[in-house]
């Protein structure tokens, strides 16, 4: 414990924010880091608790407490190495995470919680100045070849793990660049790119081969008729030839079917999935041309749905320059503070402004989409009412319809399930929603019923975060490790 009366003594430091009229002139990160003397005193703030509930709240279960005392003792490398043991990318998770961590931190009981994202944001960043971070590359080889099907933080994560362990691992991906939804889903003023492409690098000293551009499935309608999933393959891979070539197979393919508002007007120009706009922004700041990029740019937005996704959009819409920006939320707005002793340690609920609505929004809360209006094909607007919790469900309250101006409408609903297509090439097994279907038991976890084929991430557990994405794929490495070798050193 770096100082025993910290946590009494400093209160919650918060990482700063470039002026929003500034950072909304382009797509870089805004964010500003801790100073050494900053974190200093956040870690001086943690109790290192008998029960450090924060290690439970982290998915990946980092060792908190114990790089907190580090960092306040200065010692920012041994900080590195015991971030570094539980979690394989520190610089995803420290500028895109919602920070489990801190809602269970015992401090939240009744203060503020120690800032653990970003004393995890200040040790990575050093990490990569200061060359710490370095290839670990596997003593012996094991003969082995694993085919890991996906290159988001699941697939990366398991894709590393294996390679340590010796085995040859070769990453499958559908679009041109890897990441996933890392890459073309996370707009790059919350997470620029280079990050992946450091960590790929790495992953390449380390032994592991990566092929974009193909995609794992049949080739006919592959991901399915008139699917609106972002791919950019150029080559097809049957499950056959993946099983004959490998001695496992790991899915790590993410839920990337958007979930669509089937109403009057849906057809409408002008009514489109958030994740067809925000991976064209990410291409075109890579340096890509585009034919039509769908821009905000002078159009009335409307972004409905009330999550992460609908926030990405209303930041990029505003780095378009849209004429307004508007943000519904079919759920009522939940209360600013939430009620600590009956959520903690868990997350909470209660309203979260995120940086893209401090750029410009106005948000409406209670609101349901009846219809989209147009003229000739082409969006013009949308009809909503106002709805409330009755005997526990949605209805709508008489004499609320409303109407809205709209040029550009993103569907920003979160997503529903894995591309089926996929799964059925392989002839995986389903859950009632849609999943994979896998345990996650130390015995014969994430194991599909299809002989040497493993599922891990959201392809398993659906839309979930990027830290329980690399807690799956940990353990689903493990586990293709124990099945390939009889057992495994891996950590769990």
């Amino acid at each position: 414990m770096g100082k025993t009366t910290g946590f009494m003594e400093y209160e919650r430091i918060e990482e700063g924010y470039r002026p929003a009229p500034e950072r909304v002139k382009g797509y870089k990160e805004f964010v500003i880091g801790l100073s050494d003397a900053q974190a200093k005193v956040q870690a001086a703030r943690c109790m290192d608790c008998g029960t450090p509930f924060c290690n439970n709240g982290c998915p990946v279960n980092n060792v908190i407490p114990d790089f907190n005392d580090l960092v306040y003792q200065q010692d920012w490398k041994s900080a590195f190495a015991v971030l570094d043991s539980t979690n394989n990318f520190p610089e995803f998770t420290g500028r895109i995470c919602p920070a489990p961590c801190e809602s269970a931190c015992v401090l939240n009981i009744n203060d503020d919680a120690v800032g653990i994202k970003s004393i995890e944001h200040a040790i990575i960043d050093r990490a990569w100045e200061h060359g710490w971070v370095t290839p670990q590359r596997a003593h012996h080889q094991s003969g082995k070849k694993v085919a890991v099907v996906g290159s988001g933080p699941a697939g990366l994560a398991a894709a590393q793990q294996l390679a340590r362990a010796g085995h040859s691992v070769t990453v499958f991906e559908k679009n041109d660049r890897l990441g996933g939804l890392l890459r073309y889903g996370i707009p790059d003023f919350k997470m620029e790119k280079s990050h992946i492409d450091k960590r790929v690098v790495q992953m390449q000293a380390e032994g592991v081969q990566f092929r974009t551009g193909v995609f794992v499935g049949v080739a006919k309608d592959g991901l399915g008729k008139g699917s609106k999933v972002q791919s950019d393959a150029k080559e097809t891979i049957t499950p056959e030839q993946l099983q004959q070539q490998f001695d496992a197979v790991l899915l790590a393919g993410g839920a990337e079917q958007s979930r669509d508002l089937p109403v009057p007007g849906r057809e409408l120009g002008g009514v489109h999935f958030a994740m067809e706009f925000l991976p064209q922004q990410n291409k075109a700041n890579a340096g890509d041309k585009l034919k039509g990029q769908m821009l905000a740019t002078g159009k009335h937005v409307i972004v409905i749905g009330g999550g992460d996704t609908g926030s990405d959009c209303v930041g990029t819409s505003n780095r378009h320059g849209a004429a307004s920006v508007t943000q519904f939320e079919v759920m009522p707005q939940p209360p600013e503070v939430e009620n600590r002793p009956l959520t903690w340690p868990y997350w909470p609920l209660k309203l979260r402004t995120s940086s893209s609505h401090e750029e410009g929004c106005t948000r409406e809360f209670a609101v349901s989409t009846k219809a989209f209006t147009g003229e000739k094909g082409k969006l013009k607007g949308l009809t909503t009412v106002q709805v409330e919790f009755k005997d526990g469900k949605l209805v709508e309250v008489t004499g609320t319809e409303k109407h809205y101006p709209a040029d550009l409408v993103l569907l920003a609903m979160g997503f529903v399930s894995p591309v089926a297509p996929v799964l059925e090439a392989f002839g995986i097994d389903k859950d009632a929603r849609g999943n994979a279907r896998a345990s996650t038991d130390l015995i014969g976890g994430y194991a599909t019923n299809v002989a040497k084929v493993f599922a891990a991430g959201d392809i398993r557990r659906g839309q979930s975060l990027v830290v329980w994405a690399i807690r799956e794929g940990r353990q689903a490495a493990r586990a293709v490790d124990e099945f390939l070798m009889g057992c495994s050193d891996l950590p769990r």
